[in-house]
Order: C-alpha cells, then structure tokens, then sequence
C-alpha cells in the first residue's frame, strides 16, 4: 500500500484533491474592480467581491479561462486590475470544480492574503 499519499506523491507538480489533476503551475487569476483592488492593498487580505460572499468562495481563472471571464463578468468596465495568484500555499482551501463550460475553475474557500499576489496588471 502507499499508505494513501496522493497518485501524484513523490512526483513533480501538485496534486489538487476533488480535481483529479495535477498542477506543474500552480498560479491563477483573480479580476479586482478598481474599489477592491484598492480595499485588497489597505487590508493585506480580501474576503471576496459580492458574488463571491453570496458564493462562499472566491472565484478566480486560470490563464486559458481569463479572457472568457472578463468578457462575461466584466465588459465595459474601467480601472480592472488582474491580479496573478500563487496558490501553492492554500492545500485543502484550494478546490477545482466545474463551472462555466463544464471546465475546472480554482475556488478559494479561504480569504485571498495580499502575500499571494505575485503580479498585477491591467487588461
């Protein structure tokens, strides 16, 4: 037996439990209105826009997912800001689960730490 460790223990990347997958990049995005980037940095930690409060998780994009999400979240919007989110640090709060298009989308059932962000830009 291997004692349970994951398919994945021992080999390069992450395993991601409930997603069957393995992630070698184990970044994400995550689209602030202006306010809330604003609110983020003040803070140093972010419990989510209004969608994800009534959600219980934060939602966030993977960069194949990203355009599609700005095109249907947030066309015509000024002042975005695309933060790039390292999610190796947050194991069992991190969950994958099927969303638009029946595709995989990294959910964060945690607050986001300001400490996570490794980049920022505009779209």
């Amino acid at each position: 037996s291997d004692g349970g460790r994951p398919e994945s223990a021992g080999k390069p990347g992450r395993h991601w439990p409930g997603c069957g997958a393995t992630v070698t990049n184990a970044r994400a995005f995550k689209i602030f209105t202006a306010d809330q980037w604003q609110q983020f940095e003040a803070d140093g930690s972010f419990a989510g826009a209004p969608v994800d409060l009534a959600d219980g998780y934060i939602h966030m994009s993977t960069a194949d997912q990203l355009n599609g999400t700005l095109e249907k979240h947030f066309a015509g919007q000024e002042g975005l800001v695309i933060a790039e989110i390292d999610l190796s640090a947050f194991d069992e709060a991190l969950r994958w689960e099927v969303s638009r298009g029946g595709a995989l989308f990294p959910h964060l059932y945690a607050e986001l730490p300001l400490a996570s962000v490794l980049s920022t830009r505009r779209p």
